[in-house]
């Protein structure tokens, strides 16, 4: 709602110094602050002072320079805009209510409704609101991904500028730009602090990326104090020295600097660029420059100040101005409407003259699945050597890949041990040859997942691969794939005590347990070849979920499924693999991934003993718990107690599926640097101590039904 007002004229000195703006821009740049102010204050939580100081850099960027139309903010050709910094969230709250941004559902379709109404401003950081505390891609329509942890918006953007120069690539055609937008990101001091900004910063230098920008807020101040007590880095050298084009603002009030500078970055050819923007965090109020402005409300009193030094009605409060909402319109609504309107007409002329490419971009937009995509996925013959999971892994991979484009990834320089490589001409992704699918991530994990999601954000089907270790190096970029339902395929090879010779510090133990843990996160162990392929062919079916294979460096025996109970049931989480024989069975066996064999092989022992088992293979414990009850009961009877799990991995968790009167055979230690047979031995993961297992615990509920 516009609420009719006259700030003074003095409003002009606040917001454009050292060089005066239109009046109306003034008042532009001030609603946002005191839109941020108001909103921290009333949920007497939040962070008032960045928005404060960068509302000019915003204002500057989305009314002269961002290509995005409020009307339509799933624009396949829109710039991004990507806030690292998310505490600074009113910034982008504010300018999505000023631009009058449109709410789109889950589908993409608009509702008619405003993606952040005033009411939602006013709830900020309250239960239900809009506007939540850091911005949530998938919530709030117009963000284009979800920011909080510092860094991971540098990398998401990272990703985004690369899912463009792969798109341009890929589907441009003499005269049909169909994709040139641009990413541009605003990051702090804390996102230069965190390792993954280094990580992504140096790979974006590598790749060459003149479609993407960094506006780096240079305020000196973080929680503690002044920078000074831990960062006395210099940014500029240092993104020169990954390649990059570095420009300066001496001022963040000085609009027609920002301006230029952007236009500057607009024209740079082979580098990325950073744009340094010296500003002054809480800016107009008496906590200025000082942490006290990053990180709470600023009272009451002291806004009213700050109002005051901005030519503000002081005691207004979430206040703006007759003609803010029409100088938005104007600005970035006008010059968004006229690009998306000449871009419909070039897809609407593209799709006549390239049918096929425009079918495939339809369908890489719906996030749906070409045609047959699974066709080619191999079926395994029965082999008592059989193949490791990274291979099996492998040969999937590409036989999924072959039928989808859009696919696309690569490894943290591991893909000759992951067997991530996508074959045939492929290529890889590189300066002057963007359209390669193999990605080389160098040794950076963590920017690894933060660009992955970056590039399922802007549409493809990524893919990321490493060692089951390393997924501690890259946990907060994984998290945010699955929080906000990204359909990331990440690959993690040598994944137990498997891995041997490389001893225990390449030997993942809770990783399995921890990756389980994380909301959403689909987590898969297939035990041979044919249930890698359905492990693959269930993650690349749920379109809006991030998954994770867990696979081996060690062959598996590929099991002969004309004897054992079909492969397809991993799309359910877990099946019984091979049923008792000779009566119900006295115990149950669950395994996952290498351990499966190790049950059937269990199984047969206790059967020369006249010991009656069945062995289920449980792959993914998520799909599982989605199944209906009756389902859940057939693989795993409730009235069956003696249940014994069988893991190379710390068996936390594993007390669900076995309860109080089962048993885990797992990892209470760390592993040890030895051939595999010598490991298994040392740990118990022999037929004959697993056997053991059963038959105590089978003796100790028979003891305990006698009492």
């Amino acid at each position: 709602m516009t609420i009719a007002a006259t700030p003074s004229t003095s409003a002009t000195t606040f917001a454009g110094t050292p060089g005066d703006v239109p009046l109306i821009d003034a008042l532009a740049i001030n609603t946002i602050r005191t839109l941020s102010m108001d909103a921290v204050q009333a949920a007497n939580s939040g962070h008032p002072g960045t928005p404060m100081a960068l509302a000019p850099v915003g204002y500057a960027l989305w009314q002269n320079v961002l290509k995005f139309d409020p009307a339509d903010p799933l624009w396949p050709n829109r710039d991004r805009f990507v806030l690292s910094n998310g505490h600074a969230c009113m910034l982008i709250y504010s300018l999505l209510h000023l631009s009058r941004t449109q709410e789109v559902d889950k589908s993409g379709k608009l509702t008619g409704k405003p993606a952040v109404p005033i009411e939602a401003i006013k709830a900020f950081r309250q239960l239900d609101s809009l506007c939540p505390g850091h911005p949530e891609h998938g919530w709030t329509s117009g963000l284009e991904t979800t920011t909080g942890p510092l860094g991971q918006g540098l990398a998401n953007s990272v990703g985004m500028a690369m899912a463009q120069k792969w798109l341009a690539a890929t589907f441009n055609r003499p005269g049909f730009e169909i994709f040139n937008f641009r990413t541009y990101a605003i990051c702090g001091d804390g996102c230069m602090m965190e390792g993954i900004s280094g990580e992504a910063g140096s790979i974006a230098g590598h790749l060459q990326l003149d479609n993407l920008v960094w506006i780096y807020d240079n305020n000196h101040i973080t929680i503690e104090g002044k920078t000074d007590l831990a960062y006395s880095d210099d940014p500029s050298t240092r993104y020169l020295g990954y390649g990059w084009n570095v420009l300066r603002v001496g001022d963040a009030n000085d609009v027609d600097a920002i301006v230029r500078t952007l236009g500057v970055a607009g024209e740079t050819k082979g580098r990325p660029t950073l744009i340094v923007v010296d500003s002054h965090i809480g800016f107009g109020s008496e906590r200025q420059d000082t942490s006290a402005a990053h990180g709470e409300p600023l009272g009451e009193d002291l806004i009213r100040k700050a109002k005051k030094l901005y030519g503000w009605p002081e005691d207004a409060k979430f206040l703006v101005p007759d003609g803010v909402l029409q100088r938005f319109s104007d600005g970035v609504g006008k010059h968004g409407k006229d690009a998306n309107a000449a871009w419909k007409t070039m897809f609407a002329n593209y799709t006549k003259q390239f049918p096929e490419l425009a079918a495939q971009l339809q369908q890489m937009w719906k996030h749906e699945l070409p045609v047959g995509w699974d066709s080619e996925i191999p079926v395994f013959p029965a082999d008592a050597k059989g193949m490791a999971s990274r291979i099996s892994g492998g040969k999937v991979l590409n036989a999924i890949a072959k039928k989808v484009p859009w696919m696309i990834g690569g490894s943290a320089d591991l893909t000759p041990s992951t067997k991530t490589g996508i074959d045939g001409n492929a290529g890889s992704f590189q300066p002057g040859s963007y359209g390669g699918r193999n990605l080389h991530f160098g040794i950076r994990e963590h920017a690894m997942g933060g660009i992955c999601n970056g590039l399922a954000l802007s549409g493809l089907r990524p893919f990321g691969s490493g060692f089951m270790i390393f997924t501690d190096y890259m946990r907060g970029s994984m998290r945010l794939s699955a929080f906000m339902d990204m359909p990331v395929t990440y690959v993690f090879t040598h994944d137990s005590i498997g891995v041997g010779e490389d001893g225990p510090t390449h030997q993942p133990i809770e990783q399995l347990p921890g990756l389980r843990a994380v909301p959403g996160l689909l987590v898969f162990r297939p035990a041979d070849a044919n249930e890698t392929a359905e492990c693959w062919r269930a993650a690349m079916s749920h379109g809006h979920a991030t998954s994770v294979l867990s696979l081996t460096r060690q062959d598996l025996p590929t099991l002969d499924r004309t004897v054992y109970g079909k492969a397809s049931g991993c799309a359910k989480g877990a099946y019984v693999v091979s049923e008792s024989k000779g009566g119900d069975a006295q115990a149950i066996l669950i395994g996952t991934g290498s351990e499966v064999n190790l049950c059937i092989q269990v199984q047969d022992l206790l059967a020369k003993e006249g010991v009656r088992t069945s062995v289920v293979s449980m792959p993914c414990w998520q799909l599982f718990e989605k199944q209906d009850q009756a389902y859940r009961d057939s693989v795993l009877p409730p009235k069956m107690r003696v249940r014994i799990a069988v893991e190379m991995a710390s068996p936390l968790g594993w007390e669900r599926w076995v309860g109080l009167d089962g048993a885990v055979v797992g990892m209470n230690s760390f592993g040890a640097s030895a051939p595999l047979k010598h490991l298994l031995k040392k740990f118990g993961f022999e037929p004959e101590p697993v056997a053991a297992v059963v038959r105590a615990t089978i003796a100790k509920n028979a003891a305990g039904a006698g009492r």
